[in-house]
């Protein structure tokens, strides 16, 4: 009999108590039937709409009708542009990258009010992808990423166990390791995962080290020159314990020894919360540009050999975007795309036909073909006085019907609302909702040249 485990993501908004575990399965409905989010004004909402609009910012994620592939990057026509850059002409692997980007800070500019943002633009040329970087200015402030940040703990973890020979898809136990990456993503059991997203998180952080995290920041991969960025923290005090060592690649039967700290504490790389370098933004804090980036390079893997991680594979990555090898079968799409809240597709869906519901939209412009990988966090800060909202995604619009329309970009998103408050979530809801929509209407717009 399978042992339940209550998910730790249980929120009370007007009194209306909301579990991550009572999620629905069917389709849910578009955003925007629940609250106009042009509504300036948060005291004039009724609290009916702000608890409808939490649900959905709970919700499931619309999927796409065509799940026949697995692909991460996106099939794209070549273009020709000046305006954006390659890998070499930006040289990632040099110190200094980020004063070499081709980067506009006039198109977002007029959204810098309702919070910060970035949005990487990929292209494909005959010299390989291209990119170009939008930002209304705020890319390099640091900020609590909340759960956003979750894919860095996995991404560290299995780059450890590839210095082992092993990887993904794979077992820790009897445990899949596709299905504890839906786990995190979806806020449920999912298969053989019964473990909580944030418990699963922890331990891939205990495997990864924060001291390895942290370099992943720098000299070992990104090689960002923003030093207010690290990862030291964990989620939550109890990490998932599998109650094995042992590490099973499913394709290859090797197997690998997992060496993980048994608690966050125990790691000499950990630091507490409100540590001494930590000030207010905890001991994850990150920028727009470091989560984007970060996401970036491990969607564009199988395309970009000169911005890849230098361990993990195209296997792992499909781990994390697709729950690849999962125990529920091929035809289960996990991972990424399990990722809860339907904001990010609701606020694309208005570029593409207004008249629609958001997952017709989408499927019509790409065939069914579109994919949103996305990982959301969010929470009431005492440290800050705040309710905060982060998003981090990576999308795919392959050969839209409408040409300009077909799009490939990561965005990064976070938002605040005064007052820490469990209460304030579907109003800082409201307000990503905004930024996304506000961005991404002139994000449309763009006609690269």
């Amino acid at each position: 009999m399978k042992k339940s485990r209550r998910l730790t993501c249980i929120f009370l908004v007007n009194s209306l108590l909301l579990s991550c575990s009572t999620l629905k399965t069917e389709q849910p409905q578009p955003l925007d039937n629940a609250v106009d989010p042009a509504i300036a004004d948060a005291a004039s909402i009724p609290n009916e709409a702000k608890e409808k609009f939490f649900m959905e910012m709970l919700s499931v994620p619309f999927l796409p009708a065509d799940n026949s592939h697995k692909n991460i990057a996106c099939e794209m026509p070549i273009v020709q542009s000046e305006e954006y850059l390659t890998n070499n002409q930006i040289a990632y692997d040099v110190m200094g990258w980020e004063q070499r980007l081709p980067l506009d800070l006039e198109l977002l500019l007029q959204t810098s009010e309702l919070g910060r943002i970035m949005l990487i633009d990929t292209v494909y040329t005959d010299k390989g992808p291209a990119y170009r970087y939008f930002s209304n200015g705020t890319h390099n402030e640091v900020y609590e990423p909340w759960s956003s940040s979750k894919i860095f703990a996995y991404t560290g973890a299995l780059a450890k166990m590839r210095e082992q020979g092993v990887g993904a898809p794979g077992l820790i136990g009897e445990i899949n390791v596709s299905d504890m990456i839906t786990t995190i993503h979806s806020y449920k059991e999912f298969g053989t995962s019964e473990s909580s997203s944030n418990e699963i998180a922890t331990y891939f952080a205990n495997i990864a080290g924060r001291e390895y995290l942290t370099s992943l920041f720098f000299d070992k991969w990104l090689k960002l020159t923003n030093q207010n960025v690290f990862f030291r923290g964990a989620y939550g005090p109890t990490p998932f314990d599998p109650n094995s060592d042992v590490w099973i690649e499913q394709s290859t039967e090797k197997t690998g020894s997992i060496n993980a700290f048994k608690n966050a504490t125990d790691d000499p790389g950990y630091l507490p919360y409100r540590c001494e370098s930590c000030g207010i933004t905890g001991n994850k804090p990150m920028t727009t540009l470091s989560q984007a980036e970060w996401l970036k390079r491990l969607a564009l893997h199988s395309v970009s050999s000169e911005t890849s991680h230098p361990n993990i594979n195209l296997k792992d990555v499909e781990s994390l975007f697709y729950g690849v090898g999962n125990s529920l079968g091929s035809d289960v799409m996990g991972g990424m795309m399990q990722g809860i809240s339907n904001m990010l597709h609701t606020a694309i869906s208005k570029q593409l036909d207004n008249k629609k519901s958001a997952s017709n939209a989408l499927d019509d412009v790409s065939d069914g073909k579109w994919r949103i990988f996305q990982k959301i966090g969010w929470g009431p800060s005492e440290t800050r006085g705040t309710t905060e909202i982060v998003l981090l995604a990576h999308v795919c619009l392959p050969y839209a019907t409408v040409p300009s329309h077909s799009k490939q970009f990561t965005i990064a998103a976070q938002v605040s609302v005064n007052e820490n408050a469990e209460e304030n979530l579907p109003i800082a809801g409201i307000k990503m909702l905004d930024l996304l929509q506000s961005s991404l209407l002139r994000y449309f717009d763009y006609k690269h040249r």
